[in-house]
């Protein structure tokens, strides 16, 4: 679930007026806080609204009003970001609003742009932070390698995980169905596992390529303690445990093992039940 959090707007920023630096420091203080948490997503704040215009969708037709806009106490329900080079092609993008959101009221802005800011030390910190997150990547995944069961295992993972196999492609239907032998074509050149948005990703090692991983491990945390000791458990059925699952000065409950499959978990419950 994502959350916005909504600074509501007020007579200065009305006026166009920009936050002191002070105010940014802390905002960038702030941000890279919820950054460093894994929960940032994009925080921007809004031009004024004299540089907006609204549209209200109708089934056939679309009724533009230019701000600014008076009212105080609206409500948001959400909003997009599109990229645009003037507020005439961000109002054309607007207009194709699905008419089926009859009622809909739309409202046009501009976002400020760190070039809009004075220099100063809240301003290197929100440029430091951009070129932080441009270094970020789209996505972070485990893959893992298997000497001949990765079906099995991810098939395996799915169940105990609640996950959903998006793919699972066999070397006799990928172009390197003529690099292997004839009783490695059903083995899997590619699978991918989405448990909850959190990907793992994995394949057969192509025969005599085959290493077992060492010094690696994938790490899972849980809300509660019974749940996480139910899938150490089950992780640990025919594999070899390392450090038996229980509680730890750090944790309520932490388990090291390797499963059937040759592959290391660390399971954890740091703060739950």
């Amino acid at each position: 679930m994502h959350y916005i959090i909504i600074r509501k707007a007020d007579a200065a920023t009305e006026r166009g007026a920009l936050p002191s630096n002070e105010v940014l420091s802390a905002m960038a203080d702030y941000n890279n806080h919820l950054l460093k948490a894994g929960v940032f997503v994009s925080g921007q704040g809004l031009r004024p609204s004299s540089e907006g215009c609204r549209l209200h969708i109708q089934p056939e037709d679309v009724v533009l009003s230019d701000g600014p806009f008076t009212e105080s106490k609206e409500l948001i329900a959400g909003f997009t970001v599109i990229k645009a080079n003037s507020l005439e092609e961000a109002r054309a993008w607007a207009s194709q609003w699905p008419k089926e959101d009859a009622g809909a009221q739309l409202e046009v802005r501009r976002f400020f742009e760190l070039s809009d800011f004075e220099p100063g030390s809240g301003l290197a910190k929100h440029q430091q932070m951009a070129a932080q997150m441009e270094r970020l990547p789209v996505s972070m995944a485990s893959y893992l390698t298997f000497p001949g069961t990765c079906r099995e295992a991810m098939q395996r993972y799915a169940e105990l995980l609640g996950g959903e196999i998006e793919l699972l492609l066999p070397f006799k239907d990928s172009p390197m169905a003529g690099d292997v032998p004839a009783d490695w074509q059903d083995n899997i050149m590619h699978a991918r596992l989405n448990i909850g948005g959190r990907i793992l990703m994995g394949s057969d090692a192509t025969p005599g390529q085959y290493q077992a991983p060492q010094g690696i491990s994938v790490q899972l945390e849980f809300d509660t303690v019974a749940k996480a000791q139910a899938l150490f458990q089950a992780l640990a059925q025919s594999g070899q445990i390392w450090m038996p699952f229980g509680p730890t000065f750090w944790a309520k409950g932490f388990g090291m093992l390797t499963d059937r499959f040759g592959i290391g978990w660390i399971i954890n419950c740091e703060q739950g039940d």
